[in-house]
């Protein structure tokens, strides 16, 4: 066997054995974490990053074009749903109440979620608008 194939062939399976971990790691903090942005971050960043590492494993394993284009494919899909995914969770979770508000150091959709309305009668409620955040 050729000695490059050889050294692929090693680099391929620490990448696996790599990305493998890291997954690992992502699920055991997704168990221990205690709330629900945690548990969303440990669900994605050391997911996605796992994935591509056993990706670039396999891919240095398989070596032809179309299983090649195949993984290409698989790290970009993957690259594009994992965040859109947490940040739907994230979001659906500080909607229905079970995010601790006041631990957050910046609360971007509290501003978007209590602008004044128009009331009853079609004119705007009083006091409808948040001051919380505004650096006041």
């Amino acid at each position: 066997m050729n000695v490059w194939l050889q050294i692929t062939d090693t680099a391929g399976a620490v990448l696996v054995f790599l990305g493998a971990a890291i997954c690992l790691l992502g699920v055991v903090g997704m168990l221990k974490l205690p709330d629900v942005l945690s548990r969303s971050h440990a669900a994605t960043k050391p997911q996605t990053l796992g994935l591509l590492l056993v990706l670039a494993g396999v891919a240095l394993r398989l070596r032809s074009g179309m299983d090649l284009a195949t993984l290409a494919l698989i790290g970009f899909f993957q690259l594009m749903t994992g965040p859109v995914a947490a940040h739907l969770v994230a979001r659906s979770a500080y909607r229905t109440g079970q995010i601790e508000r006041g631990e957050l150091l910046f609360d971007d959709l509290d501003a978007q979620l209590t602008e004044p309305g128009p009331g009853p009668g079609g004119e705007p409620e009083p006091g409808g608008g948040s001051e919380r955040g505004q650096g006041s």
